[in-house]
């Protein structure tokens, strides 16, 4: 669950080819002749620039589009809506152009996993064009409950639940006035996680991925595989080595599984 403060929102330089970065999509990165559009949704307290490692090495022919979400990054002064739901909402509302010049994929990790999902949803019952696939890594099934609430912890054992397994780099705690502000961050979005539950497992209409670390010990194997009863087409379930934060660690190697899957 790295968050933004762990890289500092670097976000290296892009051509985008669906014009210039927008509020929405900060650090795109194209690929010629590209074939389709990965939307990536960051993790509780992440921003597009937790996805930095990604935009060194993206996979021929997909053109990366990270989503900035408001409240963490460049969009750190915006407000953020009071429900996963309505910032399902908002973000299809800032997005949903992005799916018109070029087939595209959802991507989400963790806290991304459940926006993937709802916006999923969304697009169907709003008419727009459907995902070719969506890709959800290291979060539980949307319809399964909360196994414990971490929001309500005060920043000490907030602080000790994210060192525990990777999730903030030992270092941030010499900058307590920026540690003070990422875990704000990270709080609003987990407790924003811990609200939501779909009414049972809505199944999607494209094919749907599940992606995980083989040792994250957050969510196991048993919890990923809970997703299937949210597919309604193609589904795969890939474990990959590392802990929850698995994505970030060796990014070519979680970027050749996607490619894999995407086809």
């Amino acid at each position: 669950m790295r968050t933004h403060a762990a890289e500092r929102a670097s976000h290296p330089a892009s051509t985008p080819a669906h014009g210039a970065d927008t509020p929405w999509i900060v650090g795109r990165v194209t690929a010629p002749s590209a074939r389709l559009r990965l939307i990536c949704l960051p993790q509780a307290g992440g921003s597009a620039g937790s996805f930095a490692p990604w935009r060194l090495a993206p996979p021929d022919g997909i053109e990366l589009a990270t989503v900035e979400l408001p409240g963490r990054g460049v969009r750190s002064a915006e407000p953020v809506p009071g429900t996963l739901e309505e910032l399902a909402d908002a973000v299809l509302d800032g997005i949903s152009d992005e799916f018109d010049d070029l087939p595209y994929a959802l991507f989400g990790h963790s806290f991304g996993a459940l926006l993937g999902y709802e916006l999923t949803g969304r697009a169907a019952r709003r008419g727009l064009p459907a995902p070719r696939a969506l890709l959800v890594s290291a979060c539980r099934a949307p319809h399964a409950a909360v196994p414990k609430r971490i929001s309500d912890r005060d920043d000490q054992g907030l602080l000790a639940w994210l060192e525990g397994f990777g999730g903030f780099p030992p270092g941030l705690r010499e900058y307590p006035s920026y540690l003070s502000y990422a875990l704000r961050t990270v709080r609003r979005d987990l407790a924003l996680a811990e609200a939501y539950r779909s009414v049972g497992p809505v199944p999607v209409g494209c094919p749907l991925h599940v992606l995980g670390g083989a040792e994250d010990p957050l969510v196991g194997r048993a919890q990923l595989e809970r997703w299937r009863a949210c597919a309604s087409g193609g589904f795969t379930l890939q474990l990959l080595p590392g802990g929850h934060d698995y994505l970030f660690a060796d990014a070519p190697a979680v970027l050749g599984a996607v490619a894999a899957v995407l086809g």
